[in-house]
């Protein structure tokens, strides 16, 4: 069953972007609405930030978060599934790789807290990428699409702002406009924001798909309420201390898709996680070393604190 646009059921997708959008125009409308809120400015208390290849589920009822949100975003895109009558909410930072199976989880993890209502509908919001001179974003744009158009089950696509559509002029080079995107976990309301916050293991969090890992990891329990990080392993990366030894704009030049307009933190994190990778180049042995899962739970201040489980 593939995915429903404007409330007709598509056989199958258009080609490219433009000609999607010259098919579904209703979605420029919706586009230019969310292009033109000023983003929000979102702290720690009750949210879940969620990192690139992760993605996280939960239910209106959680203590613990009240957000789901994921920024920096440049040509990867952030994709919210939400069952419209249990109000189970999904969030998910894609790049290209892990689409197909990354929309699978999405799909079956919603449906899983979904189980016993008879009412309600999967509602799908696609958001990212820009007009970029390599064309990252439109292979991401189409990529994302077809691998909700793939699952067994009907998805109502209701927001698509994606490549052109996310996409603006500044002295001659094409910027993102939205860069980030939160979830209200009771309301399902999507809104631009941005989190100065970005829970815990940043490094490790990144090292992971720095070093080659496809999958787009589950990482939060919402029943009890726990940031699961790994268990997992990657390979050394050859060269890291060459890498560490680099400057800035060559960093910046070769480890982004789109070095034209990163955020201005992005080497710096590009340069933790490096430095991650060279103090851990085995974490099955440093970190993950009983091949457990490294477990976060909120406090009162919005601060995930590690315990033991």
């Amino acid at each position: 069953m593939p995915l429903t646009l404007n409330g007709v059921v598509v056989d199958e997708l258009p080609p490219n972007t433009r000609s999607f959008f010259q098919s579904y125009p209703h979605f420029k409308e919706t586009s230019a609405a969310l292009c033109s809120q000023p983003p929000k400015v979102v702290g720690p208390v009750g949210l879940l930030y969620v990192h690139q290849r992760e993605f996280a589920v939960t239910v209106p009822h959680d203590k613990n978060v009240t957000i789901l949100g994921a920024d920096d975003a440049t040509t990867c895109h952030i994709a919210v599934l939400r069952h419209s009558g249990s109000g189970a909410v999904c969030l998910a930072h894609m790049d290209a790789s892990g689409l197909d199976e990354g929309a699978m989880n999405m799909v079956r993890r919603v449906q899983e807290l979904s189980l016993g209502y008879q009412e309600g509908r999967l509602v799908l919001h696609l958001v990212g990428g820009f007009d970029d001179r390599r064309g990252f974003s439109e292979e991401l744009s189409m990529g994302a699409l077809n691998a909700f158009h793939k699952q067994p089950v009907e998805i109502d696509l209701v927001t698509a702002c994606i490549s052109e559509m996310n996409s603006t002029n500044r002295g001659g080079i094409h910027w993102p406009v939205v860069y980030g995107i939160g979830v209200n976990v009771k309301t399902g309301e999507i809104f631009t924001a941005t989190f100065p916050e970005k829970g815990p293991e940043i490094p490790l969090r990144t090292a992971r798909h720095f070093t080659g890992s496809h999958q787009i990891l589950d990482i939060y329990d919402c029943n009890l309420g726990l940031l699961r990080i790994g268990p997992f392993n990657y390979e050394p990366l050859r060269g890291v201390d060459l890498w560490l030894q680099q400057g800035d704009d060559f960093i910046l030049q070769h480890l982004s898709t789109s070095p034209e307009v990163e955020p201005p933190h992005f080497v710096m994190q590009v340069r933790a996680t490096l430095k991650h990778i060279q103090e851990h180049p085995f974490p099955s042995v440093t970190i993950f070393s009983e091949n457990r899962p490294l477990f976060y739970r909120k406090d009162e201040s919005g601060a995930w604190i590690q315990v033991r489980y």
